[in-house]
């Protein structure tokens, strides 16, 4: 059984932005357990534990997605959280995309993967890059520090260039006391016929 994700390639010069971000407000969160930024990806479906089979459906669903997707870019966005402003639990960087590309290629992948047989997260979409798991209640004075950051307007965590989006992988991830560790197994470029 392989544990498996879809996602868009990420290119080591975003990751770099990104691990500058957790460097500078890490401090401001120490309780809190920040990811290793060059494992950061854009996860479009996680479907699991898969045996050889499934697993050969879901690389033919990525290719099929991946022919018919249009590279795009994207702009990194604001810090977010998940859960309650009183209780997170992952905190993320978000990012935008205007033309609408990324959600067609989330939307075209679901499809493909039901036509499969695989379940889809019903959930909206919410394309977000994580940066953080918060485990235990932050103190109050975290609580403050976070506030902050998530009311401010943040220009120097995120800038304006634009990242391409032009690979489609497929993921599995192993997970261990040290965290998890990503291997790519197939990846396909957004082609765009």
């Amino acid at each position: 059984m392989t544990r498996t994700f879809i996602a868009l390639e990420m290119n080591e010069h975003l990751q770099g932005h990104l691990a500058g971000v957790i460097r500078q407000v890490a401090p401001l969160l120490p309780s809190v357990r920040w990811v290793d930024a060059y494992g950061i990806h854009l996860t479009l479906a996680f479907l699991g534990e898969l045996d050889d089979a499934q697993l050969a459906e879901a690389m033919a669903a990525s290719q099929e997605t991946a022919r018919v997707a249009h590279a795009f870019t994207y702009r990194l966005a604001r810090l977010g959280i998940f859960g309650s402003p009183r209780q997170p639990r992952v905190i993320w960087m978000g990012l935008e995309e205007p033309t609408g590309a990324l959600i067609a290629l989330h939307r075209s992948l679901n499809l493909a993967l039901e036509q499969r047989g695989f379940t889809v997260d019903k959930r909206p979409f919410s394309p977000h890059f994580t940066l953080a798991r918060v485990k235990a209640p932050l103190n109050a004075i975290e609580l403050q520090h976070l506030q902050r950051l998530l009311n401010s307007e943040q220009q120097h965590l995120h800038p304006l260039e634009s990242y391409p989006a032009s690979r489609l992988i497929v993921v599995k991830s192993e997970l261990s006391r040290a965290g998890a560790h990503y291997t790519v197994l197939q990846e396909y470029a957004l082609s765009g016929i």
